[in-house]
């Protein structure tokens, strides 16, 4: 589906309005602003919330760098994900490592590596090789007779 197909006239192309020229011109004096307050006289910084304790005042501070005291940011291990009933696709004794994965399509950017979830059923014995299994995932695994291998 194209834009000229959904919309049968063009968008309109307005120009940007002009304002603090003037009473005549329509956008003079309060300029669109409104009357006093903190807006109507300069810019605000971004982060500003009107006197209330900013956010990075309330957040405790945790000190040294690690995954564990700091779990967001750059510390944080971001895992691609796939579910086991995406596996079924694969021939019986195949070795299905996150690379097979990424030709095959099934997993677009590894990331910090690739998690297995147990959303479904696995209906062959595979030999499965990941950087985490959810505990669910590996139970139906091992009881369909697959190999599992944790990779670093």
């Amino acid at each position: 589906m194209k834009w000229h197909e959904i919309c049968q006239f063009a968008p309109p192309r307005r120009r940007r309005k002009r304002v603090g020229r003037g009473i005549a011109a329509g956008g003079g004096k309060t300029a669109g602003r409104g009357t006093k307050g903190a807006k109507a006289r300069g810019p605000v910084k971004p982060r500003y919330e009107g006197g209330q304790t900013p956010l990075h005042r309330r957040l405790p501070k945790l000190r040294g760098q690690s995954r564990s005291s700091r779990p967001w940011g750059p510390f944080r291990k971001e895992y691609a994900v796939i579910n086991l009933e995406a596996l079924n696709r694969f021939e019986e004794g195949t070795v299905v490592t996150p690379q097979l994965l990424k030709e095959q399509g099934l997993v677009k950017n590894l990331k910090d590596g690739l998690k297995v979830l147990g959303d479904g059923e696995v209906t062959r014995r595979l030999v499965v090789k990941a950087h985490a299994f959810s505990r669910s995932a590996l139970e139906k695994l091992q009881a369909a007779g697959c190999q599992v291998e944790v990779l670093s």
